[in-house]
Parts: structure tokens; C-alpha cells; sequence
């Protein structure tokens, strides 16, 4: 027997794997601006950050 479509529990599974989604987004700016940070006070270039600028170019 074939269920009735339950949309409304369809786009509530879409909206939470796109908050997900923008949360490790989010977590990975931030983590890289940290990462940045440090490597500003102590006075070395970042190597992770500059892999992650040309990734983004």
C-alpha cells in the first residue's frame, strides 16, 4: 500500500539540512578567522587559511 505524501514533514527534513548545512558553513568561517588570529599574534603567515582563499577563488 503507497502512503499519502506528507509534505509538510518533507520540508520541515529540506529546512533542517539546510540550517545544518549553514551552521558548518558558519563553523568553518569561523574556525579559519580563528585560525587567522593566531597566526597574527604570533607573527607567522596561516597555512590552512591561504589553502582555503585559493579555494574560494
Amino acid at each position: 500500500m503507497v502512503f499519502k505524501p506528507n509534505y509538510n514533514q518533507q520540508r520541515a527534513e529540506r529546512d533542517r539540512a539546510k540550517q545544518a548545512k549553514k551552521e558548518a558553513k558558519l563553523r568553518e568561517r569561523e574556525d579559519a578567522a580563528a585560525m587567522r588570529r593566531r597566526a597574527e599574534q604570533d607573527g607567522t603567515e596561516p597555512v590552512a587559511a591561504e589553502s582555503a582563499e585559493t579555494r574560494d577563488a
